[in-house]
Formats: structure tokens, C-alpha cells, sequence
């Protein structure tokens, strides 16, 4: 403990000697305001029994195994361990990559538009809003944002900047380790929203806390976002912790060539004086803490735990 706070001190005394904020100006604006931030993950992790589309299946993990002999190491299809090779790895046998908290690309419907990998690297960081349904879903379950919905957040904070990501804030994801997850009605996003966000106001993406955009019947919400060049984001969660104005998105997706989905991590990076989340100052993230419990993978659950 003492040499963690001691390391912490040093990294704050060498953040604070700002000889090179002239010269260097993006890095005073970390230290000025990304060092004091509250950072709050709104992903998903996924494993085997996570919620997915049914015409998909469900992902299955292993531990990783030598795929041929590798003398005095390893024998052909053998497990790595920790106690033998020093190390484990994990095998992802996964059905689809429309799984768990994703970055959908318009590919994912229209083969004329970019894939994962094709998206500008300027899919990094945007300013975040947050539209908050979650007390009418709460009395409708299949209750669908609308565009006065959108309008009362705008009377409230002003109008919503271009480039923007909107998401919007059902408290669905709070359902996830539940069978109810996805069951229909569930929250959605109207199409007529859509089309406001990305004509009138020109966002990058929106995202939902549901794995689909809308429950027509041929999903018209998502047909339309795909066939007109646009992303979104689906199973997001943790959008309770985050304000609805002010705050920062961290965008972060795998890039498999030619994927038409993608494994998304997002991060709201918050004000300093926010009641949720944790400050780079609260984990620096090198070294990072050593549990008390070992990894070790069990059977029934098919994942490593701890």
C-alpha cells in the first residue's frame, strides 16, 4: 500500500511540472483535465451465457492448446498451464460478432458500406449525451424514445453537438443476468429519432441498452441507420452512472478485417466532481493490483474465474 500511494505522488509531482505545456499543449489538456477525470465503464464483459440473438447460439470458451508438437515443451494438443509452460491463453469459439456490448457498422446490413476495420480512426473521442427514459420504460417496457424526448433534454442542456455520440439511458442493461433480458416488448429507439440525430443534429453514433434498435417487426430503425451509412452501439450499460450532459466518450472496438460487427469497449469519462466512477490518480493502471484469489478455470461455468 505505502508504495502504491509513493508511486502515485511521484506520478503526480512529474504531471505537475508543466515545462512542457507550450510546447506539448495536448498534454497539459490531460493533465489539466483527463488525470482528475472519473472514468466509468459502460461495456458488458462477455462469457458463454451472456443474452444473444437466438439464430446465433452462444459462445463457447477453452483453454488454448498446442496445435502441434513442440519438443520438450509442449505434446500436440495439450493444455498450457501455469505451472508447466508458464502461462495460459484462452480459445473464443465465438458464433457471431453481434455479441455482447458492440460497435455495429453499417455493413452489418448493406455490403456497400465500410466495415469494422474501414471506420476513421476519428471513431476515438466524442462528447457524450445521455437521454433518460428509464422512468417511462419503467411504467411501458416496450416504451420507444421519441423526438420530444430528445427535445426536453435539449430545453434542459442545449442543442446537441455534431459528431456527437447520443446514448440512451433505459435501465434494460440492469436485466442482463435475467431471462426477461430478451424478452419482447423491450425499450427501443423510433425511427423518427434516428432520423432527427444524424439529419438535424449530425451525430457520429446513438446506442441503446437492448441488442436491437427498435421491435417492428423488420427492425426499420436499424434498416434505415445501415442502408444511410451509420453506426451504432447495442448492449451498452451502466448509463445510470454517467450525466446526462458533460461528459466525454472513449470509443474502443476490435478491428477483424471485413468484420460486419465489432466487440466494443466504451468508457464515459466524467467530471472530477462526479459521484461515480474512478480518477487515474485512484488507478494508475501499472502496476496493477495482485488478487488474492488465482485465476483458474472451471468447468461447470466454461470460463476462467477466480
Amino acid at each position: 500500500m505505502l508504495e502504491r500511494i509513493a508511486l502515485v505522488s511521484t506520478f503526480i509531482c512529474l504531471m505537475g511540472d508543466l515545462a512542457w505545456a507550450e510546447e506539448y499543449p495536448l498534454w497539459k489538456v490531460y493533465n489539466d483535465y483527463f488525470f482528475d477525470a472519473k472514468y466509468v465503464d459502460i461495456t458488458h464483459a462477455f462469457s458463454p451465457d451472456i443474452p444473444v440473438w437466438f439464430g446465433y447460439g452462444k459462445a463457447k470458451f477453452a483453454p488454448a492448446k498446442a496445435n502441434k508438437e513442440l519438443p520438450g515443451y509442449s505434446k500436440k494438443g495439450e493444455v498450457f498451464t501455469y505451472e508447466k509452460h508458464g502461462f495460459v491463453a484462452t480459445s473464443y469459439s465465438l458464433p457471431t460478432d453481434q455479441y455482447g456490448t458492440q460497435l455495429d457498422p453499417p455493413a452489418h446490413w448493406d455490403s456497400y458500406y465500410p466495415t469494422i476495420d474501414e471506420l476513421p480512426p476519428t471513431y476515438t473521442i466524442r462528447p457524450l449525451v445521455v437521454i433518460d427514459i428509464h422512468k417511462k420504460v419503467a411504467e411501458n417496457h416496450g416504451y420507444h424514445c421519441s423526438v420530444d424526448d430528445i427535445e426536453a433534454w435539449e430545453k434542459k442542456h442545449g442543442k446537441i453537438l455534431p459528431g456527437a455520440v447520443v446514448m440512451v439511458r433505459s435501465d434494460w442493461s440492469k436485466k442482463w443476468s435475467s431471462k426477461d433480458f430478451a424478452q419482447k416488448p423491450f425499450p427501443g429507439i423510433s425511427l423518427d429519432v434516428l432520423k432527427f440525430l444524424h439529419k438535424k443534429r449530425r451525430i457520429l453514433f446513438h446506442g441503446h441498452e437492448p441488442l436491437d434498435t427498435d421491435t417492428t417487426p423488420h427492425l426499420e430503425g436499424e434498416y434505415w441507420l445501415m442502408h444511410n451509412g451509420y453506426c451504432q452501439a447495442e448492449g451498452v450499460t451502466n448509463l445510470w452512472m454517467v450525466p446526462e450532459a458533460g461528459a466525454l466518450i472513449a470509443i474502443g472496438f476490435a478491428k477483424p478485417m471485413g468484420g460486419t460487427g465489432g466487440y466494443a469497449r466504451y468508457i464515459a469519462i466524467c467530471p472530477p466532481d462526479w459521484k461515480y466512477g474512478v480518477s487515474i490518480k485512484e488507478a494508475l493502471g501499472a502496476p496493477l493490483p495482485k488478487s488474492d484469489k488465482p485465476l483458474h478455470w472451471d468447468e461447470d461455468q466454461g470460463m476462467r474465474v477466480r
